[in-house]
Parts: structure tokens; sequence; C-alpha cells
């Protein structure tokens, strides 16, 4: 082997580390940015839960009084909770944070006051929330990203 091919061969090797190296930090940026971005997601959740009462939070009855009085904070659970389908429909969060959010709301939403708040922000945006909708339809069992 002479002077010239081992410095081709030297500069190829070089060039695929290279490369290896920056697909390797573009892959770890990609995942860093998802992550952040379900953090931001998980962060709303848990500001609006905060303002939701917290023996709804609990699975129980709660007062005619108490209910109407956090109903925005419902719809606002709702819409939440649609977007994040709609997030997963896209491929906008992974897999295992999907099955965490469709676990959690499959879990509110079986409770009284979700369920009550549930099914009247229904009757009353009949146009609205197709995502919640069609997960609700399969029983919370669908992967919205496979409906694409």
């Amino acid at each position: 082997m002479n002077w010239m091919e081992l410095v081709s061969t030297i500069a190829s090797v070089a060039t695929a580390v290279a490369v290896f190296f920056a697909w390797s930090q573009i892959r770890l940026t990609k995942r860093q940015a998802i992550t952040q971005f379900e953090d931001g997601l998980g962060r709303e959740y848990r500001e609006i839960a905060q303002r939701i009462p917290v023996k709804a939070l609990l699975g129980e009855e709660i007062e005619e009084e108490l209910y109407e009085n956090a109903l925005d904070d419902f719809y606002h659970y709702i819409d939440l909770t649609n977007e994040e389908v709609f997030l997963r429909q896209n491929n906008r969060v992974t897999l295992k944070t999907w099955e965490n959010w469709c676990d959690g709301i499959k879990s509110n939403l079986s409770r009284p006051a979700f369920k009550k708040a549930w099914a009247e922000i229904k009757s009353s945006a009949t146009e609205s929330f197709n995502e919640l909708r069609r997960l609700e339809a399969s029983g919370f069992k669908d992967d919205p990203y496979k409906w694409r």
C-alpha cells in the first residue's frame, strides 16, 4: 500500500466516523426535543389538574355547584386530551408516552365528574373533539398513529 492509498483509507474511515457521530448527535437532539415537548404537555396537564376539585380526581362524586364551577377546567382537560390524541396520530409523541397518556385519559374519563363533563361537552360541541371521540369508541385500545 502506498502513501496515497493509506491517506485515502484514513480519510474514508474518518469520514465514516464523522457521519456516524453526526447521525447519533442528530438522533440524540431529536430525542431530547421530543422529551421536552412531552414534558411540556405533562406540565400543562398538571396545571389543569390543580384547578380540578380533588374529589373529582379521586373519583368521588362532587356537589353540583363545585362541578359547575370547575366545568371550564374540565373543558380544558378534554381539549388537552384531544390534542394529545391528535399529536399521537401525527407521531409527535412516542408510543411509550402515548400508552401512559392513554391509560390516564381512560382512567380520568371513567371518574364520575369527568364522565359527566365529557358527556356534557360531547353533546354541546358536536363538531369538536373528534380524535378523543374516536379513541373512546375504540375502548381506548387504538394507537391513533395507526389511523393515518
